[in-house]
């Protein structure tokens, strides 16, 4: 990082952490920063000065933001990054030198950001509040003062009505649901609108099911179980437990906002070329539909659909992705390697030891860390926070890289509310550990941490021990998920001890190889039409099956479409330089032509055939029907119009006779042997 382009300003925060701007600099080919002490007050001068310089400004500080980012506002400039080093790496109890694991930081938060794709919702301020009693009441008159309310109670005790009523409200209550924000559709049972004669407890007429809505905010505080699978995710809908005021206020205060445009991120985007989920009506990969939280996901015949306004970007879809066509835009892949390859390299390139990747969330883990540090020892010097949006969106892509690059280890700290999305984050982990085992690099270098005490996270991160160096190679993750991943993989072994070319894998790995029965194949290449990845082929010059092992992602299409139940799969990674390279997994000498003695198809497949529909068959109950198997398309053809037949009428059955017919017969004399002899 040149100063030329970027200007860091560091500052100790009125000295509360120790701060080296030498060893800083140094990490930047610097000769020095300067540390302040007071950049947001008594130096803001200094913040000033530098945005009259025109070098893109880089502050060290997060909290403090919203007050450079106003004063950088006021002169026309922006700053170009805010970091957290004071609660990630200043405030904490271990004497090690924090100075790599800052500049690391400041490093990866200097690097260039490519903004996800946004997509625009409109919410016209409908709401449905269900509920039961005053509760209830109390919670839509105060959300009716900014939204359009409707009340739908799911019981009416303790129901004081006012004199004037600003809302309709109706009983019932919603046994279905779908949607998001601006566009939820709901099913009510025992719908029935209030008579505006009540007196006492409101009064309702007839009731009836199935009535049908819409609206576009949901504020559930019925107690029941929640109308989505995730509902923390889903925009629009809100819960809170009707006994605790606190949560129900607090829903009502964010809820008020949900009125007008919204921006939300697309978090995933979709090649629907290279999914592997289904061909000619035979599916293979689900793993996306079966590890999405909120059900955004949904089969679409040989593709799938996925709802940009439901996905609430958990990533786990694009993490256990085994071709890529569900990948992960914020931040995309590139980005996120770079950042961590960054972080490893700044901080070991400084000095730094044993560095640990603890990957997190801003949701749940920065408030853990923030605990740490304000109250209790803070982070180790050598665990290096990564904040993403989900920290279970990781694939073994990234986990492979960053071990590649110098990460010892890795530690994944999750929400334990989330415990029942994890399938996908283990059996990427399995995937690491069955790789970096075989590699005798040792497993369990990638480990979860579901927990939300602070101080059971503090004493896991501190009672870690440090695994050996693999390497600290960085290498430009260009291209998909499985290249990258196979370039840090490549990485790994050349650092490693295998004993084979061969590891095995646990069943759901994206790598490895097919078996083929050879005396059940009849070389018909249905599994060649309906493989999704090109990694079965045939030959265009004789009968031959072939296989690239490197592009098979194990879907299982190939063994479902096989008729003859003559494939299986195997997972395992091979290191061998043939991976790259067709081999041949079945061969057959070609059938000549009776007539011209052109090749045209396998003599095993032209055996099966006559096998089982030679004198079997109503179309080839003769000899020469038999033959016309044994011929090339051309000759085929030309031998059933020299018989004088129509050549396409081998594809039709005889006529049947109705009783229509028979009448018509005997209106015209004719007998039974007439009739049967007509065509």
């Amino acid at each position: 990082m040149s100063a030329k382009s970027k200007r860091v300003l560091i500052c100790n925060c009125e000295k509360s952490m120790k701060m080296d701007g030498k060893a800083i600099a140094r990490a930047f080919g610097e000769t020095e920063l300067t540390v302040h002490t007071n950049l947001c007050r008594s130096q803001i001068g200094v913040f000033e000065g530098a945005l009259e310089s025109g070098d893109e400004i880089v502050v060290a500080c997060t909290q403090e933001s919203p007050l450079f980012a106003e004063v950088a506002e006021e002169g026309g400039r922006e700053v170009a990054a805010f970091v957290n080093i004071r609660e990630t790496a200043g405030w904490t109890t271990d004497k090690t030198s924090t100075a790599p694991k800052m500049a690391a930081l400041i490093a990866a938060a200097s690097l260039p950001i490519k903004p996800a794709r946004l997509r625009t919702i409109a919410s016209d301020g409908l709401c449905l509040v269900m509920g039961e009693g005053q509760a209830a009441f109390d919670a839509a008159a105060m959300l009716n003062r900014t939204l359009s309310v409707t009340l739908l109670l799911t019981g009416t005790d303790d129901i004081l009505l006012p004199a004037v009523l600003d809302f309709p409200v109706f009983r019932g209550k919603v046994s279905m649901a779908h949607g998001s924000l601006g566009a939820f559709d709901v099913v009510v049972d025992g719908y029935a609108a209030m008579l505006p004669s009540s007196r006492g407890e409101p009064q309702f007429g007839l009731a009836r099911d199935g009535a049908k809505s819409n609206c576009s905010v949901l504020f559930d505080m019925t107690g029941d179980a929640a109308l989505f699978p995730r509902p923390t995710g889903r925009d629009g809908y809100f819960r809170a437990d009707p006994r605790d005021p606190a949560a129900v206020m607090r829903a009502v205060f964010e809820a008020s906002a949900y009125e007008g445009e919204f921006e939300k991120p697309i978090y995933v985007s979709y090649d629907a070329s290279i999914c592997a989920h289904e061909r000619s009506k035979k599916t293979g990969c689900t793993k996306c539909i079966d590890n999405c939280p909120p059900s955004a996901i949904a089969p679409a015949g040989d593709e799938v659909l996925i709802d940009a306004d439901i996905c609430g970007g958990c990533g786990n879809c694009a993490a256990h992705c085994p071709t890529g066509a569900v990948s992960y835009d914020y931040p995309a892949r590139t980005q996120l390697v770079g950042r961590v390859q960054t972080l490893a390299q700044t901080y070991l390139a400084a000095g730094g030891k044993s560095p640990v990747l603890l990957i997190h969330d801003r949701g749940h883990g920065a408030p853990l860390i923030n605990a740490m540090a304000r109250l209790g020892r803070g982070l180790p010097a050598n665990v290096i926070p990564l904040e993403l949006h989900s920290a279970t969106g990781v694939g073994h892509d990234l986990m492979a890289s960053a071990l590649a690059a110098g990460f010892r280890s890795l530690v994944v700290l999750v929400d334990p509310r989330k415990a029942g999305e994890l399938d996908a984050l283990n059996e990427e982990i399995t995937l690491i550990d069955a790789l970096t085992g075989g590699m005798a690099l040792g497993d369990g270098r990638v480990r979860v941490l579901d927990a939300g005490d602070p101080d059971l996270v503090e004493s896991a991160l501190y009672d870690l021990q440090p695994a050996a160096e693999i390497s600290r190679t960085a290498f430009a993750p260009v291209g998909g998920k499985r290249e990258v991943a196979r370039a840090a993989i490549a990485i790994l072994a050349k650092a490693g001890h295998a004993e084979s070319d061969l590891i095995q894998l646990p069943e759901s790995a994206p790598y490895g190889a097919i078996n083929v029965d050879q005396e059940r194949c009849t070389l018909c290449m249905a599994c060649v039409s309906a493989c999704p990845a090109d990694a079965l082929r045939d030959n265009p010059d004789k009968p031959q099956l072939r296989f690239v092992e490197s592009a098979c992602v194990q879907c299982g299409i190939c063994a479902a479409t096989c008729p003859e139940t003559a494939i299986s799969l195997e997972p395992r990674y091979n290191f061998a330089p043939t991976v790259m390279q067709p081999v041949t997994l079945n061969e057959d000498e070609p059938a000549e032509c009776i007539r011209c003695g052109t090749p045209f198809a396998a003599r095993g497949m032209l055996d099966k055939v006559k096998e089982k529909l030679g004198g079997k068959h109503w179309m080839f109950q003769s000899e020469e029907r038999v033959a016309l198997l044994q011929m090339c398309e051309s000759c085929r053809l030309e031998a059933l119009a020299a018989d004088g037949g129509d050549p396409f009428a081998i594809a039709h059955r005889s006529r049947i006779r109705t009783t229509d017919d028979y009448l018509e017969a005997g209106k015209r004399g004719l007998s039974i042997d007439d009739f049967f002899s007509e065509d």
